[in-house]
């Protein structure tokens, strides 16, 4: 990301609620549809269970917290995310399951729960915009029980000669240009894309998780390395 660059809550806060009513379809279209199979893998790293409680952290619209009750993953999922509007939309796609489900709008990096109150904790495409990615790795750690699973979906970088330069033209030029077309604002998806290009590689992501108190960290490359799926396990 640009030196100097502003990722403070508050500007984050206030670019996702300007594209919120777009958000879910842009995602579609530039991820071709990829990023629902992406979240349903996710979900698949949580164990089956009718009664456990879940914290679908940085939830944004939901799809996540949809996807790990409809693949019966929880009891009960929290759906948290800062941005009001996101939320807004999150609780129409969780309307049915409103016994099942809540919604709370809070900061991850200050989460409003006891200790060990989740049996497990899932954030698909979230950390990489936390202004302190290791105090929300300490949040989670603490909020989730011992032997809990912390499940992050984040973007990669593909291998190869052809992909990564591919991905890395698509990145940079295709998906800011596109997404800010579509959204009708300028700069959000340029943020957004950067913020994919700065995000830590693997290993390096799976030592500060365990820099933050997990017992054991590690990933899987999804779509030849364009996401990554981390699992890391409270001791």
């Amino acid at each position: 990301m640009a030196p100097g660059e502003d990722r403070s809550p508050d500007r984050v806060r206030s670019m996702f609620a300007a594209i919120a009513p777009r958000y879910d379809l842009l995602n579609r279209a530039l991820s071709l549809g990829l990023d629902a199979r992406w979240r349903r893998r996710a979900a698949r790293e949580m164990p089956v269970s009718a009664v456990a409680r879940v914290l679908d952290l940085c939830g944004g619209t939901g799809d996540l917290a949809r996807v790990l009750l409809d693949e019966g993953r929880a009891g009960f999922v929290v759906c948290l995310d800062f941005s009001h509007p996101m939320l807004v939309r999150a609780g129409r796609k969780l309307r049915r399951a409103s016994r099942r489900s809540a919604l709370v709008e809070a900061d991850a990096l200050r989460l409003p729960f006891a200790d060990g109150s989740f049996d497990g904790i899932a954030v698909a495409f979230g950390v990489r915009n936390l202004s302190d990615r290791d105090r929300g790795f300490r949040e989670a750690h603490r909020v989730l029980r011992p032997g809990g699973r912390f499940v992050v979906l984040e973007f990669g970088r593909p291998d190869g000669p052809l992909l990564s330069p591919l991905w890395s033209l698509y990145v940079r030029r295709v998906v800011p240009l596109l997404g800010d077309r579509a959204s009708g604002r300028t700069g959000p998806y340029g943020y957004l894309a950067r913020t994919i290009g700065e995000f830590p590689e693997p290993a390096l992501l799976a030592g500060r998780l365990r820099e933050a108190g997990f017992a054991a960290a590690s990933w899987t490359r999804l779509s030849a390395g364009i996401v990554c799926l981390h699992v890391a396990v409270k001791g």
